[in-house]
């Protein structure tokens, strides 16, 4: 078998089960990285655009299809826009050599944050990625070429994950950054939200791979809490409320313009170092969790819930080890220095779209 982006922070988890599974064979792994060093990996180097796939796939029955599987390939590169063109190449290297089973990541942000969304989501409501949002677009697309070639090739089984956001101890995305910067600014409204642990999203995975699945999964812990617990969690209690259309504007420039500024404490927006994705924005104001009551049933169990994932990728701050006075002097200070953070970059941004 294959797994292909076997060098992320998902593919090392899952190419490491499925290297000890007794059920599975041969692992090929390939990925840009350097060699992740799992012994019994055989590991091929290189561009997925570049590689002969074809040889590669020539003796697999299996290909795990990981490739930008939780987030972008970058903060650089948001909106994930060589996903479908990866994925094409996979199926039709896939075709060729005749591979039995594929094993997709998608993302639960393909059903959109949307206020009329049911609270859960289950794999029967309807795809409506935000159109802002280029990953999930990208990721809906990837799927609709998937059903397309599905169709063309029946014996094949296709098995199409969609997790909620995903994180671990060694890695929180830039999808979990800008949902967190993004919840400072919601006013006090709570929105359901689920956090899930990488290595319960490497189980799901590895059932894809040696069980009899077929068809599309949500992949999520059990319940979900609200962006208010999620901010407790990392000791950040105190919210603001911005209008949704100079939230936009604020956050379109920050992130084309943040990287630079955020290093330097310029502006403070959300949590003082991250900016916030203009795409990320309605995902931490209207809910989309997301039931897995279906891979549960195929045998699935998660380790950890949403509060045990979120804390899993935070180290605990030291705002929990002070007294609740010395803390409420602290906040009542964070909160007037985030308040005039706010203003001044909502002030620059309106100076610039004045200049125009």
């Amino acid at each position: 078998m294959a797994v292909a982006g076997a060098c992320g922070p998902l593919g090392r988890r899952v190419s490491r089960r499925l290297v000890d599974h007794s059920q599975v064979g041969t692992v090929v792994g390939f990925d840009l990285r350097p060699d992740p060093g799992i012994a019994g990996l055989e590991y091929v180097s290189g561009d997925v655009t570049e590689l002969d796939l074809e040889t590669l796939l020539a003796d697999v029955d299996v290909l795990v299809h990981l490739v930008s599987a939780v987030e972008p390939w970058s903060d650089e590169e948001p909106a994930g826009t060589r996903d479908a063109e990866v994925t094409r190449l996979l199926l039709e290297a896939a075709s060729a050599a005749g591979v039995g089973r594929l094993v997709m990541m998608s993302t639960a942000m393909v059903y959109g944050a949307w206020p009329d969304n049911p609270v859960p989501l289950t794999e029967a409501s309807v795809l409506r990625p935000l159109p802002e949002c280029g990953f999930a677009v990208n990721k809906a697309e990837q799927e609709r070429f998937a059903g397309q070639w599905a169709e063309e090739h029946p014996k094949v089984d296709i098995v199409t994950l969609r997790p909620t956001v995903s994180l671990a101890e060694e890695h929180v995305g830039w999808v979990v950054r800008s949902l967190r910067s993004a919840a400072h600014l919601n006013g006090e409204s709570e929105v359901p939200v689920q956090f899930l642990h990488m290595d319960d999203l490497a189980t799901a995975v590895e059932l894809s791979v040696v069980g009899d699945l077929t068809g599309v999964y949500n992949v999520a812990p059990n319940g979900w809490i609200s962006s208010g617990t999620a901010l407790e969690l990392v000791g950040r209690t105190h919210r603001f409320n911005m209008p949704e259309q100079l939230l936009r504007r604020v956050t379109t420039w920050w992130w084309k313009k943040g990287p630079t500024l955020s290093r330097t404490g310029v502006l403070p927006l959300g949590n003082g170092s991250t900016p916030i994705s203009p795409g990320v924005l309605r995902y931490a104001r209207f809910p989309w969790v997301v039931a897995s009551d279906r891979l549960r049933a195929a045998g699935w169990t998660p380790q950890f819930t949403s509060e045990q994932a979120f804390i899993s990728g935070h180290k605990s701050p030291p705002w929990g080890m002070l007294d609740s006075h010395r803390r409420q002097q602290i906040a009542l200070l964070g909160a007037v220095a985030g308040g005039l953070g706010v203003v001044w970059g909502a002030l620059a941004v309106g100076r610039r779209l004045f200049r125009r």
